[in-house]
């Protein structure tokens, strides 16, 4: 018999650029050690969760207006990081309850933008709360260190250092607000193939790995609340690896640096595109430029830095 839906929460968490990201060599345990500097901005995930009182779980999605035009196929089963955090919540308190659950995207797919976890973390909040487990956000963390290495830092959210694969996080001082333009294309890249790709570089000697380390000008820039500042330091050692595996990236880059970018990055592992504006107004003139350009597939602005993981319903 289908379970009655019966509470209901909202919560939402925001997607990410990666100001720096420095990748060290790869690791006897197959990962690479990193260092990050994480930015939220204000596009969102907003995860809905609603009991049933049969044990099951169940998953639907909504795409946000700025995303319609770009529906890439998503799972609702659970290999989706959503339903994965409600069975990590689930597990870790003994509940036996279900759940309804159900995701407005904000964020791109497959971006290099940390949508994927940007759920789990929302999720993770929302069940906590819909099942009244009376966590801590400590208990959350925990959680989200096993569903991914993005996932705590979207719990987190505004401006952190990450550290380790990402999951160890320290919040960084910052002043001011900082406005983004997100080139987006339909075709993803899978970070394990970027990553696989970084190695190869590695290995032809197009690549130079190092330990690992926060860029300090990356840092005195946040503090300051520098733009022009931050997009002179703007820096991802995966950028070569991705524009490698997708050539068309090189003209984003370049249409975004003559619109006047004060910086311009892959974020994450891509493919979308970062370019850091003087303004609001200025990051929509070179949003205009850029889908005038019609080299993505997607533009869209945001701000930064912006909250983690909160609930927006209870």
């Amino acid at each position: 018999m289908e379970g009655v839906s019966r509470r209901r929460v909202r919560a939402r968490a925001s997607g990410k650029v990666n100001l720096q990201l420095s990748v060290g060599p790869l690791g006897d345990d197959g990962y690479h050690p990193l260092a990050t500097v994480f930015q939220a901005v204000d596009l969102f995930e907003t995860v809905t969760a609603a009991t049933r009182d049969d044990g099951a779980i169940t998953l639907t999605m909504d795409w946000a207006p700025h995303l319609q035009d770009s529906a890439l196929p998503v799972p609702l089963d659970d290999s989706n990081l959503a339903w994965r955090a409600a069975e990590a919540v689930r597990g870790a308190f003994g509940i036996v309850d279900g759940v309804d659950l159900h995701i407005l995207k904000g964020v791109p797919v497959a971006g290099g933008m940390a949508g994927g976890s940007a759920d789990a973390a929302a999720a993770l909040l929302a069940c906590a709360e819909v099942w009244d487990c009376g966590v801590t956000r400590a208990d959350l963390h925990d959680l989200a260190v096993g569903l991914g290495a993005d996932v705590p830092f979207c719990l987190m959210g505004h401006t952190a250092i990450g550290l380790g694969r990402g999951e160890q996080l320290s919040p960084a001082m910052t002043h001011g607000e900082f406005h983004w333009v997100f080139a987006v294309q339909h075709s993803g890249l899978s970070t394990p193939a970027v990553f696989q790709r970084f190695d190869q570089m590695v290995e032809l000697g197009e690549i130079i790995t190092t330990a690992p380390r926060v860029d300090t000008e990356v840092m005195a820039a946040l503090i300051a609340g520098d733009a022009s500042r931050l997009g002179a330091a703007l820096s991802n050692d995966l950028e070569a690896p991705a524009v490698s595996l997708a050539p068309g990236l090189a003209s984003v880059i370049d249409i975004m640096e003559d619109a006047g970018a004060l910086g311009v990055v892959v974020s994450g592992s891509g493919p979308t595109v970062a370019a850091l504006a003087r303004s609001r107004q200025h990051a929509l003139a070179m949003g205009a430029v850029i889908t005038t350009a019609r080299v993505a597939d997607v533009v869209v602005t945001a701000s930064g830095p912006a909250p983690g993981a909160v609930l927006l319903e209870r």
